[in-house]
């Protein structure tokens, strides 16, 4: 079959690749009808996360049909025929994570959680596509995949809804709407967005859907900026505006009330100064995070506030406001998203026409063309927001 394959830092390529089988009883295969790029990939492709292989398979944004299930799949659950959508964390189900709703923390699914845990102190899931740090599972921009514990993560889809409609609830409308759902929002408000890539508009969304007063968002992309001031939320260009003042004067001098980082360890906003900085300590490998929409953010939200962090980090980041955090009572949380638990209600979301995720597609191409997408959508050309990948 024909698979989109990181090849090596700033390269991939679709390459043929053999066809996914069934390795474990609960196993199923999925012949994929429509899969996508997500901003995290692009860490992937930049060679910042760690332990990626040549060959590997990318991606972990897939939906498609149930072609193959294995004999252990509970048939009540998944049946061949089937139209589900795949969420990138892989969950057991049954650990004291998953039973917890904290998905993206299984104990059980990641067969190198020995390597995650040097890294990260303690295991985390399984992830399609992700590096082997999260497994080595092969990812959704293919042909066909495997979907391990099909009956246990597999959403199936029974209404009409089109692919675009839920292609997004395998990764970026959950992880937007958790990083709103973490804010705690009451009516009334103030709420910031960092980042206006997908992640960040659909945060957006939730922050308004969830009662936010006033959703502002922050970045330099003008497409981006007008695609939030479309939806009635206020805009903040960082590179010709002072972000925490403008902040200040928006909010009478308190600041946002809940701050979202939907950027992550890629960013490229802050002080020219520390900007340098942080380039310098990561070509020396010192450093591998740029935090500046996180320090900002921390430095930017109120009093009391909270700090809610949906960007991707993978390793260690310097010159974190420690004392701002600590002195004004922040609250910080943050977590890859344990996208089970939101899939469905957003599901139902969609289908009463609270939320549109359709509306960041701007590219459509087929599986061929994947190369081509991640080249304009890291570069931000021809407007890309968002690329939706056909096979």
């Amino acid at each position: 079959m024909k698979a989109n394959c990181w090849i090596s830092p700033n390269k991939v390529d679709v390459t043929d690749v053999p066809d996914p089988t069934i390795l474990n009883s609960r196993d199923a295969i999925v012949k994929v009808t429509s899969t996508a790029i997500c901003g995290s990939d692009l860490h992937l492709l930049d060679g910042y996360v760690p332990t990626m292989q040549k060959g590997d398979v990318m991606g972990h944004e897939s939906m498609g049909e149930v072609v193959e299930v294995g004999s252990g799949v509970d048939g009540d659950k998944l049946r061949v025929g089937d139209r589900v959508v795949v969420p990138f964390p892989i969950g057991c189900g049954a650990c004291s994570a998953c039973r917890n709703g904290l998905w993206s923390c299984c104990e059980n699914t990641n067969p190198n959680a020995g390597v995650a845990e040097k890294m990260f102190g303690h295991p985390v899931a399984g992830i399609y596509g992700y590096s082997h740090l999260t497994g080595g599972f092969a990812g959704g921009q293919a042909e066909y995949a495997r979907v391990v514990l099909a009956d246990v993560n597999a959403l199936k889809i029974e209404s009409d809804l089109t692919d675009e409609q839920v292609l997004f609830l395998s990764d970026i409308l959950p992880t937007g709407y958790m990083g709103a759902d973490m804010c705690n929002i009451t009516d009334g408000d103030v709420v910031a967005v960092w980042g206006a890539g997908p992640v960040g508009q659909f945060a957006m969304d939730s922050a308004r859907v969830l009662g936010a007063a006033k959703v502002i968002a922050i970045d330099d992309i003008a497409y981006r900026l007008e695609m939030a001031a479309g939806q009635s939320y206020e805009t903040i260009n960082y590179s010709d505006t002072d972000v925490r003042s403008t902040l200040l004067e928006l909010t009478g001098g308190r600041g946002p009330d809940k701050c979202i980082d939907a950027v992550g360890l890629e960013a490229t906003h802050g002080a020219a100064h520390v900007q340098l900085y942080d380039r310098a300590k990561q070509a020396i490998r010192a450093e591998t995070d740029r935090p500046h929409a996180l320090r900002q953010a921390i430095m930017s939200c109120r009093s009391g506030g909270i700090v809610s962090v949906i960007g991707v980090y993978g390793g260690f980041i310097d010159k974190f406001p420690a004392g701002s955090w600590m002195n004004r009572s922040l609250t910080l949380k943050t977590g890859q998203c344990h996208v089970q638990r939101y899939m469905r209600p957003l599901l139902e979301r969609i289908e009463q026409g609270e939320l549109d995720p359709t509306r960041v597609i701007t590219h459509r191409l087929p599986l061929a063309q994947a190369p081509h997408g991640y080249d304009i959508f890291k570069h931000k050309q021809d407007h890309c927001e968002k690329v939706v990948l056909k096979p």
